[in-house]
């Protein structure tokens, strides 16, 4: 009777797959939610911890996806260099104006851990705001939000 456990090691995960998410008309915390648990690898059984178990994500439609109640004109995103007024604030809809990638890019990037895990884990996000992608040869799968 063997009673270890399996921890997954970084030279292991050679075969990663890639996935579809569609965020059109879908709403950002399911899109977000479902992409870092992917990007993680929680949805595999060698899911480990401190190990990016994960796979690639490519989300389309970016500029499409649905946010809940007054958040589009009440939500703020701010960002400061460190210079003096260097401080930008901007409503949802100044976001989805010039960079609608950055609504999911921002969503997902608090669902991984802060650290150079996380950071390692964000590089296999791949977003468009439109339908389509250049990530064909990678023969991605559809993954769809219940």
């Amino acid at each position: 009777m063997n009673k270890t456990t399996f921890f997954a090691k970084k030279e292991e995960m050679t075969n990663r797959k890639w996935w579809v998410i569609d965020a059109k008309d879908q709403v950002l915390g399911a899109v977000a939610l479902h992409a870092s648990n992917i990007l993680r690898g929680k949805t595999k059984p060698t899911f480990t911890p401190n190990v990016d178990t994960g796979d690639f994500v490519i989300v389309l439609n970016a500029k499409d996806v649905v946010l809940t109640g007054k958040k589009e004109q009440q939500k703020t995103y701010v960002s400061v260099s460190g210079y003096v007024g260097s401080k930008k604030v901007q409503t949802v809809e100044q976001v989805r104006a010039k960079h609608p990638e950055m609504l999911i890019e921002h969503a997902v990037k608090g669902m991984v851990p802060h650290n150079r895990l996380g950071r390692a884990i964000l590089k296999k996000l791949k977003i468009y705001a439109g339908s389509e992608h250049p990530h064909q040869a990678n023969q991605p799968e559809p993954y769809t939000i219940a």
